[in-house]
């Protein structure tokens, strides 16, 4: 039977994940959210844009990792700058 090899950045990406889960549950608990519209063309909840940031960061570094030769941090730099813009404006 083969064994996943979990690495430190894997394992700490999946605590990272768990960790905006518990904090998002927390302040939905908290402060109930409304559907809204911002920049998106869709009418959206707190977790609506967690789900569309976290699926386009992962669209971002696949796309540095195929088609530039820039650091990896550089893309994971531009995406904590979108999920900011897309959290609070989208």
């Amino acid at each position: 039977m083969a064994w996943m090899s979990w690495t430190l950045p894997t394992a700490l990406f999946f605590i990272g994940i768990g960790v905006i889960l518990i904090g998002m549950t927390a302040w939905q608990i908290a402060s109930p959210c409304v559907e809204r519209r911002g920049f998106l063309p869709l009418d959206t909840t707190r977790g609506d844009r967690l789900f569309i940031g976290l699926l386009s960061s992962a669209f971002i570094h696949l796309a540095f990792i195929a088609l530039t030769d820039v650091n990896i941090a550089v893309a994971t730099a531009l995406c904590v700058i979108w999920m900011i813009i897309l959290m609070r404006w989208g």
